[in-house]
């Protein structure tokens, strides 16, 4: 949630952060309501300070008058008045700041001063490469088919399980997804992260906290008897761990890896990427979270994105890291970096990994704050994919795939599955 006494001090400030997302109009109207609101509310304000010192002057005009033997039923009377005025008044400015609350709800954070101008993905630079690709669409069956063919990938009886963009795993594949998550998180651990199981249902409260609500609501997928959604990823949970608390500065930075399911409905995403495990209603990712303090949370978003990577670098899969433009920038977000794995199917690069820097923004929204040196500030949040599970899979079975046929496991998972390859000869 954007300060509001940032806001009040200079709206042109957040004017341009809707400019430099490439917002449309519906959001300066926001911004003008809000304005508008909070100026009401602080006329009203002024009003109660000066009601109150009223009051405060008519009790002791009232003593005095009582000691003087004098006649105070005019202070009295207005002593009541007053005192109405007041208590309407409390239940004014209390209707003011909470639809100025849901209105701030819906602004994006701003962008950091060092974010790339840009109106889309497109003007997304590229910061840095690592490997190099050996395998392309000539050299390679796409996983989609390569799954079908294998008889280990079922997408029809995901569709009659429960709709489409729902999968099946068997056998050797479904052992390759276990053991990717395992290694993942061995990896980040070994790096420092503390492993966390969080709930799979948050309530909205937990949602409101990250940013998911009330902006993407048709995002999520909904108990409708219940307070209850399915997370979106395990950094709803994970960063609403201390909502509501006070963190002491020295065991600042926290950091945590938890492995979840994710659930997306993928509103507005029909006739994108629709074979294949890219884009799922329900997929596994491990994910990255950090509560940072403010003065040196960029690198600490520069860590987690080389933690993100190593995953990468470990497996062998060749990717690119590339910075979000101003207007390709996450809702919460203040920067971000993409990581893109490359896809030997498609020729190119696709996204396996986003970090994100949301600087207080998160935790204003929680209430998460630490205790520290000039007294109680807010956290910085941070979170990254580290990394999207079934995209990986993806990687691993192109990147990896032998005569169309054979994979070969990469040597960092070949303890966790307990094989080199996994032959799908015999399973066509």
């Amino acid at each position: 949630m954007i300060d509001i006494h940032n806001l009040r001090k200079d709206p042109a400030v957040l004017e341009k952060s809707l400019h430099d997302r490439n917002y449309p109009q519906e959001a300066f109207t926001l911004l003008s309501k809000i304005l508008e609101l909070d100026s009401k509310w602080r006329s009203i304000k002024k009003e109660e300070e000066q009601l109150r010192a009223e009051r405060n002057k008519l009790s002791m005009d009232i003593n005095a008058k009582k000691k003087a033997g004098e006649n105070f039923d005019n202070e009295i009377a207005r002593s009541g008045e007053v005192s109405k005025r007041i208590k309407d008044i409390s239940v004014e400015t209390a209707t003011l700041e909470e639809q100025i609350s849901d209105q701030a709800l819906l602004l994006p954070n701003l962008p950091h001063s060092s974010v790339p101008q840009g109106k889309d993905e497109t003007a997304n630079p590229e910061v840095r490469k690592w490997g190099e690709p050996k395998k392309h669409s000539t050299d390679v069956l796409d996983h989609h088919t390569f799954g079908e063919k294998s008889g280990l990938i079922d997408f029809e009886r995901g569709v009659k399980l429960a709709h489409h963009r729902f999968t099946v795993l068997y056998g050797d594949i479904a052992k390759l997804e276990r053991a990717i998550i395992s290694f993942m998180l061995s990896v980040h651990t070994s790096r420092g992260y503390k492993e966390v199981a969080p709930p799979y249902l948050v309530n909205s409260k937990t949602m409101t906290g990250t940013g998911q609500l009330p902006k993407f609501r048709e995002e999520l997928y909904q108990c409708k008897d219940d307070d209850l959604l399915l997370v979106p990823t395990a950094e709803v949970p994970v960063t609403n761990l201390f909502a509501g608390e006070i963190l002491e500065e020295k065991y600042l930075p926290m950091k945590f890896a938890a492995y979840t399911p994710c659930f997306r409905r993928e509103a507005g995403a029909y006739g994108k990427d629709i074979k294949g495990l890219i884009r799922q209603h329900q997929f596994n990712k491990v994910e990255l979270v950090k509560f940072a303090h403010p003065t040196n949370s960029f690198q600490e978003l520069e860590g987690m994105v080389k933690d993100a990577e190593r995953i990468l670098e470990l497996l062998e899969i060749p990717y690119r890291v590339i910075e979000l433009c101003t207007g390709d920038l996450g809702f919460a977000s203040t920067k971000t970096y993409d990581i893109e794995a490359w896809i030997p199917s498609q020729d190119r690069y696709r996204e396996i990994s986003s970090c994100s820097n949301c600087t207080d923004f998160q935790a204003r929204r929680a209430n998460i704050r630490f205790r520290g040196s000039k007294g109680v500030e807010y956290v910085h949040t941070l979170n990254g994919s580290g990394l999207a599970v079934g995209r990986t899979m993806v990687a691993i079975l192109e990147n990896y795939q032998e005569d169309k046929k054979t994979i070969v496991v990469p040597k960092v998972l070949q303890d966790f599955m307990g094989q080199e390859t996994i032959e799908l000869r015999d399973q066509i």
